[in-house]
């Protein structure tokens, strides 16, 4: 299953590649992380790279997904940022990162692992 995390706010491409990152700490989750270009809105006069594609599947990787993710939104944030985390079967939520109380069951419900 992959799951896609779409950043936006301030900097979305800044953003973006500092939760790539982020996520490459993560052991299982090491090699299933991709930054994508994704197809520009209408408006908009190019593509943005803040779609992050995340490969998880057996072994934990959807586990450790949800905690890192709750790690990553609990960190103190320069700029305002918004993920919207979508999975292959069309579950979605948007997490503004400074605007939530309960991002593990936020990300827990989402994702369909237990908090």
């Amino acid at each position: 299953m992959n799951v896609s995390l779409q950043v936006a706010g301030d900097n979305a491409s800044d953003a973006a590649a500092e939760l790539q990152a982020w996520l490459g700490y993560e052991p299982l989750l090491r090699g299933r992380i991709t930054l994508a270009m994704r197809q520009p809105e209408v408006g908009e006069l190019g593509s943005a790279m803040d779609l992050i594609s995340v490969a998880v599947g057996a072994g934990g990787a959807l586990t450790a997904l949800a905690a890192s993710l709750k790690t990553f939104f609990a960190q103190p944030r320069r700029s305002d940022v918004r993920i919207t985390i979508r999975t292959e079967d069309g579950r979605s939520i948007e997490i503004d990162a400074r605007r939530v109380n309960d991002v593990d069951k936020l990300v827990a419900d989402t994702l369909g692992t237990e908090k």
